[in-house]
């Protein structure tokens, strides 16, 4: 299920989602929103919709006391992060290693791709995807360069759920900061 797009640009990230819940063979159009903001972050998740009410709801994210973004997310983010979903009942211990979901945030004009096992990642290509339709929206974020950031995000996402049966709109898009 899923596709989250993500892409920095002039200083800002832009998140959209699309509304798929899938199960099985199943699909149901979603009304809470896969993109959100919490704090100063803004989210996009895919894996499940309980680790995403979990970082919508309950996650209390330290905010940045330095100038090494990096650094904070890979220690005091993910920290918070591993405790939230503990606590919340979903990440799961197997063979002693922790596992979570995946989603991407955005903070201070960086955008995080974080995996189930915890780590952040940030492209080169200043943007990124996760869930199934992932290599759809990537192709189309590649290709889609020269036009508006809005228009790439929101492309990426119709290409997604053009090839993809378990990706559907409506599309959410957020963006951080807030455009004046």
């Amino acid at each position: 299920m899923t596709c989250i797009v993500g892409l920095e640009y002039d200083g800002r990230v832009i998140i959209g989602g699309d509304s798929a819940g899938v199960a099985g063979y199943s699909i149901t159009v979603r009304a809470d929103t896969k993109v959100f903001r919490n704090s100063e972050f803004i989210m996009g998740f895919t894996s499940s919709f309980r680790m995403g009410q979990l970082l919508r709801y309950s996650l209390v994210p330290p905010l940045p006391q330095t100038w090494d973004i990096d650094r904070f997310m890979a220690t005091d983010f993910i920290s918070a992060v591993r405790d939230c979903l503990r606590e919340g009942g979903y990440a799961r211990n197997e063979s002693g290693s922790e596992e979570g979901g995946v989603f991407l945030v955005g903070i201070r004009g960086r955008l995080y791709r974080i995996d189930s096992d915890f780590q952040i990642g940030r492209s080169i290509d200043l943007y990124d995807a996760v869930g199934c339709g992932e290599e759809f929206a990537l192709g189309s974020l590649f290709g889609s360069a020269h036009l508006d950031p809005l228009e790439r995000v929101g492309l990426a996402l119709e290409a997604a759920a053009y090839h993809s049966s378990a990706v559907c709109p409506p599309f959410h898009v957020m963006s951080s900061p807030d455009p004046d």
